[in-house]
């Protein structure tokens, strides 16, 4: 669960949280397996086997220093710092809405880690695709039981099965590997036969696995049908990112109208037949993107947050349907909002290719114009309306107060988009009277909660 949660929350207890009980679930693991390995043992063969007896007295003797490890991890456990994560940090687990758009991606992301590892275990077949497909069902497991409750009602019983079926072949194939330490009395004649014991029960397990996974009527498509349609992928990456931005930004309201302003230019003037970045099928999604997270970088400081902002942006890992490279350009925008325009000295924009270069000023230059009419982080401009003319591209700017102060931040921030569009920008306030202006539509806003 911290896992799914710091996915979304960069919140370092999260993290803290993992280590701190791996420490202690790794030692009680060690222990259950040994016990595991006894029941098998006691399972595949009667008490006079001498392979039985011989690891039956290797497991006994290592039986109480494990039992002494896991007593002194307990020992240990900071049970304190516990009962301080259990109070601090279960508010900030909700703001991850149970069956949300949010949810659902990180469900969906399991399950394609999941369903990768499957293929590979079919087509390698070895007892470590196998345990590494185990892991990856039983993340898939976990990641249901605590974010979708609603789908998981209906998957428990199936998911459990799953995992318990690949939980035996491990144990055997473990089980297997321990053979050896039987010394002497693993003679050719007993390895056969233990061999062929442990086949006796793992191949029937790996053949209902393949029996209830493989086909157009699969448990993965059972599971698949039940996750994020593939229509909603974007508005859910979208969603994902906004909620990890939420945790960083001290004024996600101003970030979420410059969202707004920043893709009204980009409809406005893609409307006016400004092509080139704006005729690019992802650009509008990056634009949205990087306006949402383009000031995480004050969560760090406030004096060159810009540059903050690109550095966590980059360290992210890319949504569902996401390139990294995607994110990288998500990070070069978001880091060019504010303070100097992209130069070649800066190692980010100098190592990207020259249409790469010019996808960025077009971006960044739409945010910095978009963030400047916020630039008193109130949301007071409702809405916008871009008029081209021959000589230059009128934006009217409902609820922005045209000042001098006003207009001299403009000023300081347009020329990035004016000498990406070949053409000098004026802004102006709109006035109520103005319909065509009221009634634009804004554009339409990604739920984080619900699907």
């Amino acid at each position: 669960m911290a896992g799914g949660l710091a996915e979304v929350d960069p919140y370092p207890s999260w993290n803290e949280m993992r280590k701190a009980s791996r420490k202690l679930f790794r030692r009680l693991g060690e222990l259950r397996d040994l016990q595991v390995l006894q029941d098998w043992l006691n399972r595949l063969s009667d008490e006079t086997d001498p392979v039985r007896q011989a690891l039956g007295e290797v497991f006994t003797a290592r039986e109480p220093e494990l039992k002494d490890q896991v007593s002194k991890a307990i020992a240990a456990f900071d049970r304190a710092q516990w009962m301080l994560w259990s109070r601090t940090l279960p508010d900030r687990a909700r703001r991850l809405v149970p069956d949300g758009l949010v949810a659902q991606h990180l469900a969906l992301q399991r399950w394609e880690e999941a369903r990768a590892l499957h293929r590979r275990a079919l087509r390698n077949r070895n007892p470590a695709s196998w345990h590494a497909l185990r892991i990856g069902i039983k993340r898939f497991r976990y990641t249901a039981e605590n974010f979708l409750p609603g789908k998981y009602v209906s998957w428990a019983a199936d998911l459990k099965h799953i995992q318990d079926l690949l939980g035996d072949v491990h144990d055997l194939d473990v089980l297997s590997e321990a053979l050896r330490e039987a010394g002497p009395a693993l003679d050719d004649a007993a390895e056969a036969r233990w061999r062929a014991a442990i086949d006796h029960e793992r191949i029937p397990r790996l053949d209902e696995y393949r029996a209830r996974m493989a086909g157009r009527n699969s448990l993965w498509s059972v599971w698949r049908s039940g996750l994020l349609r593939d229509e909603r992928l974007e508005d859910a990456a979208i969603a994902k990112l906004t909620l990890w931005a939420m945790a960083l930004d001290p004024e996600t309201a101003h970030s979420r109208q410059v969202a707004r302003l920043a893709l009204e230019l980009f409809d406005g003037l893609a409307a006016a037949g400004f092509n080139g970045t704006l005729s690019l099928p992802r650009a509008r999604v990056l634009l949205h993107a990087a306006a949402l997270l383009h000031n995480v970088g004050r969560s760090e400081t406030a004096k060159g947050h810009h540059k903050a902002s690109y550095r966590l942006i980059a360290a992210l890992d890319p949504p569902l349907g996401w390139t990294r490279e995607e994110i990288e350009r998500v990070a070069v925008v978001a880091r060019y909002h504010c303070g100097a325009e992209p130069r070649e000295k800066h190692t980010a924009y100098a190592a990207l290719t020259p249409e790469a270069r010019s996808f960025v000023r077009t971006l960044a230059g739409l945010l910095r114009v978009a963030d400047a009419l916020d630039d008193t982080h109130d949301s007071t401009v409702r809405r916008l309306e871009v008029r081209p003319h021959p000589e230059y591209v009128l934006i009217r700017a409902l609820g922005w107060p045209e000042t001098e102060q006003s207009a001299a931040i403009i000023g300081g921030r347009k020329h990035l988009l004016e000498s990406a569009i070949g053409r000098p920008i004026i802004v102006r306030a709109a006035i109520l009277r103005d319909a065509t202006v009221l009634t634009r539509p804004a554009p339409r806003a990604v739920s984080i909660v619900a699907d």
